[in-house]
């Protein structure tokens, strides 16, 4: 197949007859993508937001926090899609039509964590090393969701490896997946190394669905370059989004206030209010510390105030202390 034409970031795309407002998405961040987190990106202009990584079999069994905490959707945040992980074909088709219940537009199955706890399972990237099993995960999930399935895939495993490639056409080919979102890097790379566009391009140019960039989008300037050289139909935002969603306004032209000492506290605060309407106080207090730095660091903040916010501080502590940089740029004693 030859290069498609490639529209602006800010023009719509279907997956699936799913109806996606422009091509820039957040990707499914471990342990951060929760409700609020995604409300986060749609507010600056993301089109569409994936959740965290779910386990299929935490759904399956019936695990309180995965029911309860992981499958809630706001109203306002459609489209929006739920990744699943894991290995076993009748639980995940089991996972799939419960997550189904809560209000999807999509289904996305993990076929890149490159973490070895979730590998060792066979699950994340290790699907590329059982290509049978991951077609069969893939079906089942569509089965059980009724739902349009994608899958989010690494390039391969080891250094040298294609498997991710080959497999993410098979998933396409065999088992009607709607879309890829690919990271081309291997596995055991992680998040170290340049990505392979080039690959990408290649994938682009070899399957009839949508193919979404992810991988080393550390900033605006590296999403566009990314969008352009591997020919994708959108791009998906991960790191480059830690303490500042306006990299989605950057891209699509959403009208936002500007990222500067105000704003970037008066966002710290609003993830801290819904923090703790989500966890509680005192479980989001402690959530809340791997965000700190991500907001902190942009408007040079002194490393003993990150540590005491970090280590110790309580939410109200927090709060008084995020409220007194945004309005006098002073720390309180």
């Amino acid at each position: 197949m030859t290069d498609r034409r490639q529209p602006p970031l800010t023009e719509p795309f279907e997956i699936e007859g799913v109806r996606i407002p422009n091509r820039v998405l957040l990707a499914p961040l471990a342990g951060i993508g929760n409700w609020f987190v995604r409300m986060q990106a749609r507010r600056y202009g993301a089109g569409m937001a994936v959740s965290e990584m779910v386990s299929s079999h935490g759904l399956h069994y019936g695990n309180e926090k995965t029911t309860s905490e992981l499958m809630r959707i706001h109203p306002e945040e459609h489209p929006v899609s739920y990744q699943l992980f894991g290995q076993d074909p009748e639980i995940m088709r089991s996972a799939a039509a419960i997550a189904a219940e809560s209000g999807p537009d999509l289904i996305d199955i993990n076929m890149g964590c490159p973490v070895p706890k979730v590998m060792k399972t066979g699950a994340g990237a290790e699907l590329l090393a059982d290509p049978e099993l991951a077609l069969e995960l893939a079906g089942a999930a569509r089965e059980g969701s009724g739902l349009p399935v994608t899958v989010k895939i690494r390039s391969g495993i080891a250094p040298g490896d294609r498997s991710g490639f080959d497999l993410a056409i098979r998933l396409v080919e065999e088992a009607g997946v709607a879309a890829i979102a690919f990271h081309p890097r291997v596995a055991r790379k992680g998040h170290s190394g340049s990505p392979d566009y080039e690959l990408a391009r290649e994938l682009s140019r070899s399957i009839p669905v949508p193919m979404i960039i992810s991988g080393g989008l550390s900033d605006a300037e590296a999403a566009r370059r990314a969008y352009e050289e591997s020919g994708a139909d959108a791009v998906m935002i991960a790191r480059g989004s830690f303490g500042y969603p306006w990299i989605f306004a950057e891209l699509t032209g959403t009208e936002v206030p500007e990222a500067d000492r105000q704003a970037i506290m008066d966002e710290l605060l609003w993830v801290m209010d819904r923090a703790e309407e989500h966890l509680g106080t005192e479980r989001a207090g402690r959530y809340l510390r791997k965000f700190y730095p991500w907001y902190l660091d942009r408007v040079d903040v002194p490393k003993g105030v990150k540590d005491e916010l970090c280590q110790s501080a309580g939410l109200d502590r927090a709060r008084e202390v995020v409220v007194s940089i945004r309005d006098r740029g002073a720390i309180p004693v």
